[in-house]
């Protein structure tokens, strides 16, 4: 311990480091998004283009990133109406594009069309832990009933994090649900995406969003995903075949013995500056959660048609939905529900489904967006067992893209720093 720390009264430590796992007192390098490239994939975004861009959506991160432990991993909270509403119930629906993953809870929201409480993402291990988190939350703010069937979805990070370690405990909930926020989300290696690989390369957090025309309604869309899915020579931006293009920079080991475990069997040594070329790793494992939030007023039964459309903007980048992948999706509206006092009765507003297809085009659109900025904010990665994951080369992505003639001018100014939300 410091010396700094030990005149720290204990209350203030205990902030700072509630804060420092986090992810928010991490400072880092601000990375271009997807925008700052040029890369836009159609439509407009909102301020932050993150779903925080939908009123009242916040979003929270803990991140555990430690070599000691070996723990590369976390827990990411998407609340629909903030830390202030969080009891408050909004129209739900969920689709699964393939079922080999885990979301809890989700046949209350299937049955009764409403999601009340977090949208919380960690890992495959760690979900009874982040479970057993909301609702002691929620009993510390006497709202266990509820609350009482959290949300909690999960992707696999066993390659880079010690899975079997269940590093993850109820209090890291905790700090994700208290720290969330709105305004810019942080993205790539943090919160549950922390120990994340997407199309072979490091993957993790991402977050998009699009508003609507006047003449569409003016509504928001907004996308988060935790991306740990999907095949290198599928990988597709704005229909480049990008995956084809950088074949290198593959998953590697460094260290004299190659790695044990799942999948692992055609893992090679890493090169002396990067990683290697073709496939690695057993391809189209791994799975990807993806919320969407609106405030368009849609009912649970037009929301499942949002979320079914998620599964176009995935097959758009390569995904499809491979046995061992885990695909869920989860769309919610922000409309308000409460019906008057003295009353059972409850009026809602519902759009035509006549002025939907503006909605399944942002929808398809964010979720482009928000995957492909999972993976330009990751950094190399590199686990306690040895197996490296490269990111996404800027350079070479745009290079891509230059030579079909797929980039658009980009929208920010050359040095001009991202809106995003640094680590």
């Amino acid at each position: 311990m410091t010396t700094l720390a030990r005149t720290l009264p204990p209350s203030v430590l205990l902030c700072l480091l509630t804060l420092a796992s986090s992810g928010f007192a991490q400072s880092a390098p601000t990375k271009p998004r997807a925008r700052d490239l040029g890369i836009t994939f159609g439509g407009k975004p909102g301020a932050n283009n993150a779903i925080t861009d939908v009123p009242g959506v916040e979003v929270g991160h803990t991140t555990l990133n430690a070599q000691e432990s070996g723990a590369r991993t976390g827990v990411t909270a998407v609340l629909p109406r903030g830390k202030d509403g969080v009891a408050e119930p909004v129209f739900a629906a969920t689709f699964a594009l393939n079922g080999n993953g885990e979301m809890t809870g989700t046949h209350w929201v299937d049955e009764s069309g409403e999601l009340s409480g977090p949208v919380m993402i960690t890992n495959t291990n760690d979900i009874g832990a982040v479970r057993d988190g909301v609702i002691t939350w929620a009993m510390k703010r006497d709202l266990a009933w509820e609350l009482g069937l959290p949300i909690v979805a999960e992707t696999w990070d066993g390659y880079l994090s010690d899975i079997g370690g269940f590093h993850v405990k109820a209090g890291h909930a905790h700090q994700a649900l208290d720290t969330a926020r709105g305004g810019p989300v942080a993205e790539g290696s943090v919160g549950g995406g922390t120990g994340m690989m997407c199309h072979g390369f490091k993957g993790g957090i991402g977050t998009a969003s699009r508003k609507l025309t006047v003449t569409d309604g003016g509504y928001t869309v907004g996308v988060l995903v935790q991306c740990n899915y999907g095949s290198r020579r599928l990988l597709s931006v704005e229909g480049v075949p990008v995956g084809e293009e950088i074949n290198d920079l593959q998953p590697c080991y460094v260290g004299a013995e190659k790695p044990t475990g799942p999948f692992t069997a055609k893992l090679r040594p890493c090169s002396a500056s990067s990683g290697v070329t073709g496939p690695t790793l057993k391809e189209g494992t791994g799975s990807i959660i993806i919320v969407v939030g609106t405030d368009a007023p849609l009912l649970p039964h037009q929301l499942k048609r949002i979320a079914r459309r998620v599964a176009l903007g995935l097959g758009k980048m390569g995904g499809l939905g491979e046995n061992s992948s885990g695909d869920i999706f989860l769309a919610f509206s922000t409309q308000r529900l409460k019906a008057p006092e003295q009353s059972a009765a409850r009026s809602v507003s519902v759009l035509d489904n006549e002025q939907m297809n503006p909605l399944f085009e942002a929808t398809v659109q964010a979720t482009q967006e928000a995957i492909l900025n999972s993976m330009l904010a990751a950094e190399t990665m590199t686990s306690a067992r040895g197996i490296r994951v490269f990111p996404l080369p800027h350079d070479r992505l745009v290079k891509a893209l230059k030579k079909y003639g797929r980039l658009a001018s980009a929208t920010a100014k050359e040095g001009q720093k991202p809106a995003r939300r640094t680590k």
